[in-house]
């Protein structure tokens, strides 16, 4: 029982990892902080701060991927 249990709780944080936008790894990479304690953080202060947490890290997320957008539509050298 207690295995399936962790099992589950780990396929699940697999899950969400692999799905996210990737916000929290990457302050982690540029704090040099580990990822899970930025999301601990974003979740505590979540139930702190009711919603607006989430909505800076939806505008992060948003701000990411328009990075990313950007970034591969650079086809030469010369582009910028």
């Amino acid at each position: 029982m207690k295995n399936s249990l962790i099992k589950r709780i780990n396929y699940i944080r697999d899950f969400i990892e692999v799905r996210a936008f990737g916000v929290c790894s990457y302050l982690g990479e540029r704090m040099g902080i580990p990822s899970r304690y930025i999301r601990l953080y974003f979740l505590y202060a979540t139930f702190i701060a009711t919603w607006s947490p989430v909505i800076i890290y939806m505008s992060m997320a948003f701000i990411l991927n328009l990075r990313n957008y950007i970034k591969s539509k650079k086809t030469s050298l010369w582009d910028g």
